[in-house]
């Protein structure tokens, strides 16, 4: 895009706000990011997050890394730069989201501490949490259905987290679920308990 073409896009400011959609949402936005490894959970405790979220009046959207990759990032492979650009796309989403009000969780690997980083540097202070998924490889690998780990390691696959291309271990993550040990229940039970104790939803909430 040339410079006169930037000059030419100007920003609109809407007369319904972020704060009188989450007025009339009843709760404030906010960002959802897990993270982890192939197979740690982040897509059932997401969806079964925000199923409860639902039930209890909520307005949420989940992000799944495969259902972003059959749209809006459908042209983008898995080298180390088609991640970061997917993450990029990902994050100014869940932007847009927030704006709306609404409780966005994420389901994405986002292998790299650099695109995390960057997604948060979007978002308002106390607005962005990334929760990661803590699974061994070996409980991970257990759980592949679709044979991708064994595929990875016979080398039909490239650039499989894990296995091929790095995961970096989030260094300070809002919080911490051990999918290894705990069942989903256990699972949800963290993440809820952890929304009320941040004032995301309200105690008598349950």
């Amino acid at each position: 895009m040339s410079q006169d073409e930037v000059s030419n896009i100007t920003w609109h400011n809407a007369t319904v706000t972020r704060a009188r959609r989450e007025k009339l949402n009843g709760h404030r936005g906010v960002v959802l990011w897990f993270t982890g490894l192939s197979g740690a959970g982040k897509s059932s405790l997401a969806h079964t997050v925000e199923e409860h979220l639902f039930q209890i009046g909520c307005r949420t959207f989940v992000l799944d890394g495969d259902n972003v990759r059959h749209g809006l990032c459908a042209d983008l492979a898995f080298s180390d730069e088609d991640r970061t650009e997917n993450i990029r796309r990902v994050g100014e989403t869940v932007k847009l989201f927030l704006d709306a009000g609404v409780i966005v969780l994420t389901a994405f690997i986002s292998p790299f501490i650099a695109d995390r980083a960057r997604v948060r540097s979007l978002i308002p202070f106390g607005e962005f949490f990334e929760i990661y998924c803590d699974c061994t490889l070996e409980v991970c690998e257990s759980r592949d259905v679709k044979g991708l780990y064994k595929r990875a390691r016979t080398g039909e696959i490239k650039d499989f987290t894990g296995i091929s291309s790095p995961y970096e271990v989030p260094l300070c993550p809002d919080l911490v679920i051990n999918t290894s040990a705990l069942n989903l229940d256990e699972s949800v039970n963290q993440v809820v308990k952890f929304l009320k104790q941040n004032g995301v939803i309200v105690e008598n909430e349950s």
